[in-house]
């Protein structure tokens, strides 16, 4: 063979490797890929515990029966936490610009029946207009169910209820143009209208079978459904859509006394079943975590609204706090003041028994009635870490129901004397109550800032 003829077959065999080479590689590349194409496929997730689960771990820690679950340690802390503000584009825009007084809400109560008459209703706004007043409470939902104006949804319940009464965006819109606070005040677990057309929403008599009524005639929906919690929630949605700057939640309670006569009725525990203990310590606190729960739920829930949460409360609560007449209705006083934006106390002199704070009889003594009040309600605001705000309610009316020598006519200097014993107490936002909406006229209503000296 010619040294040409094996260079030639030398180079055929040296092509010929390189071409298998080039194959060899190109497989492992290929084979390269797929394994890393299978590395970065996500497997499927499976919960360790199920749903119920971590609910029962959840009932029993509250209730300090998690022995079973010894070794875990629950992360209570948020993993994210929201900004203290928010850009106003995350919000719905109902197309209201009423901004939050900057001197604090210093508001009435404007019934019903006042928009039913417009000289009454001109007469109130131009009283505000003319004094340190900013703000009106205005029943959205009232004392019997009733969702007193047209609202857009879906929801057939809450269309069911409507009544339609008042025009709240004709309204809204004057009480924008004079730049009057508006706050919707929903009658919450109160509800005669709900209760009739979902009986197995409200509480029965075990004996008759018939929806349990208080001696008014009342009838409370139950506050341990989640059903409940949306029909109000959506109620309070509907009312913030329309340029509500704040939502008020009124009776969010059990009824009165519920503690004595709930073995006499027949009602649903939900998921609140967990928390019920015969321990007399903690006996009706089940009631206790329902409100709270309700509270949380619907913060939540209004939160893309951009309207505040407030709850009307007793202000006893605040002075027994874990006494079993306080769990018995649910409101426990601190434990609600982590969960709303406003608070406000029910303090009327007028409400106290003989006695109370050491005052023979409460209704004579407004300005000593109120000072003892909120001395003690900042004392345990003081412990509260949610930045909350104290409005209490104040009275402007006359309890003429009570015996002879216990009460007094309540004029300027009564209403004046409550004002300024908040005022003493770094307090300077309040609601006036009348339910007829007729307000005493010649009162001082920022002290803190109109010069004037008073003395009780």
């Amino acid at each position: 063979m010619s040294i040409k003829r094996q260079s030639n077959s030398l180079k055929k065999m040296l092509l010929l490797i390189a071409c298998l080479g080039l194959v060899a590689c190109q497989s492992f590349n290929n084979k390269d890929q797929a394994t890393q194409a299978k590395d970065y496929s996500m497997p499927e997730l499976k919960p360790t515990y199920s749903n119920d689960e971590v609910v029962a771990f959840n009932n029993k820690l509250n209730q300090g029966k998690a022995n079973q679950y010894e070794g875990l340690k629950p992360y209570n802390k948020p993993i994210l936490t929201a900004p203290e503000e928010l850009p106003s584009s995350l919000f719905y825009d109902s197309g209201i610009q009423i901004p939050y007084p900057k001197e604090g809400v210093k508001g009435i109560y404007l019934p019903q029946s006042v928009f039913g008459d417009p000289e009454q209703f001109k007469q109130l706004i131009d009283y505000i207009d003319q004094t340190a007043l900013n703000a009106v409470v205005i029943d959205f939902k009232d004392d019997y169910g009733n969702i007193l104006s047209d609202v857009d949804t879906k929801n057939e319940l809450i269309q069911k209820h409507v009544t339609g009464n008042v025009d709240y965006k004709q309204i809204l819109k004057e009480l924008e143009k004079h730049q009057i606070y508006p706050i919707a005040r929903i009658v919450t677990f109160k509800d005669n209208r709900l209760s009739d057309d979902k009986p197995d929403f409200s509480f029965k008599d075990s004996q008759t079978g018939e929806i349990w009524q208080d001696g008014n005639g009342s009838q409370f929906i139950n506050p341990f459904l989640k059903d409940v919690w949306d029909y109000n929630v959506q109620v309070a949605i509907e009312a913030a859509k329309l340029g509500f700057k704040e939502v008020q939640f009124d009776y969010v309670r059990f009824p009165e006394g519920f503690e004595t006569f709930a073995s006499q009725l027949t009602y649903d525990l939900g998921d609140f079943a967990a928390y019920v203990t015969d321990d007399p310590d903690k006996f009706g606190q089940e009631r206790v975590y329902a409100i709270n729960g309700y509270l949380e739920y619907a913060k939540d829930q209004l939160a893309p609204y951009g309207a505040d949460i407030s709850a009307d409360v007793f202000g006893y609560t605040a002075i027994a706090q874990n006494s079993a007449d306080v769990r018995g209705i649910g409101q426990d006083f601190k434990d609600m003041a982590e969960r709303v934006d406003v608070i406000s106390s029910m303090i009327y002199p007028s409400h106290w028994g003989p006695g109370f704070f050491g005052i023979a009889y409460p209704d004579l003594e407004p300005y000593n009635l109120v000072n003892q009040y909120i001395y003690s309600e900042k004392l345990l605001l003081d412990t509260v870490s949610n930045p909350v705000v104290t409005r209490p309610w104040l009275q402007d009316f006359t309890s003429y129901g009570m015996p002879a020598g216990t009460f007094q006519e309540y004029g300027p200097t009564q209403v004046q004397q409550q004002i300024v014993a908040l005022e003493e107490n770094g307090v300077h936002e309040f609601l006036l109550w009348n339910a007829n909406g007729i307000y005493t006229q010649g009162v001082d209503y920022a002290p803190e800032s109109s010069g004037n000296d008073y003395y009780y």
